[in-house]
């Protein structure tokens, strides 16, 4: 049953390169895995192979054609099916030469694609925050240390929510849980690329904006100030929220200082607190 699996799961071809491809053989499970009529397809042009190839492998396939690819080493590659969608094979390629001449390859591709998914979902899980999906604070500091060691511009905000244990308190830690995912898609919505938005603490988030003139960390706490105040639907409406930033030109070996935005996070978060007591 295995050995059966795993012919459905391989493609073995062997393909001359010169003068021209020519497929010697290709196995009909290339019709199982990238859809009904590719065999007949791909043996009548083999060139068809660099039209469904992922852009992003073309030169892997193209250096394998010239005999250039290391071929001690397995690749992957990403295949469109007749669906229109990519799939992983890797594959183990190697070469064929005749009077010292490399003529034709020969190797076997297998699918892959459930195993980079599940890879990928690891990563996602190791980076991410699991309530809200934002980055999580091992991912926020270790770009922290990276960003400490390049020479870039660098804007970082820090927020927090006020009254989160209030939440819990009156109306327990799934609004809790609400009222921090919220929070955090308001932090996302005026996030743009390359911006990296983290959940640092219990209801703590961090922002870091690389590459970023101190207009634009200004421009992006109003827009965050503004979001918190529409978002609805919560049973403490408007989110109440302090944020504080620091912007410095050069982030090399400064980051680790950068503690000012948590210092302007604090003072916001008093100043409420006082004025909550005058009016009071």
């Amino acid at each position: 049953m295995v050995k059966t699996v795993n012919n459905i799961r391989d493609i073995l071809y062997y393909c001359e390169t010169v003068p021209k491809l020519n497929y010697l053989y290709l196995s009909p499970t290339v019709d199982d895995l990238l859809g009904p009529g590719t065999l007949e397809e791909h043996l009548q042009n083999p060139d068809k192979i660099f039209d469904i190839v992922h852009p992003d492998d073309m030169g892997i396939l193209k250096k394998k054609e010239l005999g250039q690819l290391d071929f001690n080493e397995p690749i992957k590659v990403r295949f469109r099916n007749h669906e229109g969608k990519y799939i992983w094979f890797e594959e183990y390629a190697r070469p064929v030469y005749k009077d010292g001449k490399f003529v034709a390859v020969t190797g076997i591709y297998r699918n892959i694609d459930d195993m980079v998914a599940l890879q990928e979902q690891l990563e996602y899980k190791s980076t991410h925050d699991a309530l809200t999906n934002v980055r999580n604070r091992e991912y926020f500091e270790s770009k922290m240390s990276f960003f400490n060691q390049c020479k870039i511009p660098m804007g970082i905000v820090i927020a927090d929510l006020d009254e989160l244990k209030q939440i819990n308190d009156n109306y327990g830690h799934q609004m809790g849980d609400r009222l921090i995912r919220e929070a955090a898609n308001g932090l996302n919505t005026h996030a743009e690329a390359g911006m990296i938005v983290a959940r640092i603490g219990g209801d703590e988030f961090a922002v870091l904006i690389p590459n970023a003139t101190v207009l634009q960390v200004k421009q992006y706490v109003e827009k965050v100030q503004d979001e918190m105040q529409q978002r609805v639907g919560l049973t403490h409406s408007p989110i109440q929220i302090s944020i504080g930033y620091e912007y410095a030109n050069n982030s090399f070996g400064v980051m680790e200082q950068m503690s000012v935005a948590d210092e302007n996070m604090y003072q916001n978060k008093n100043s409420k607190k006082q004025l909550l007591t005058v009016e009071g």
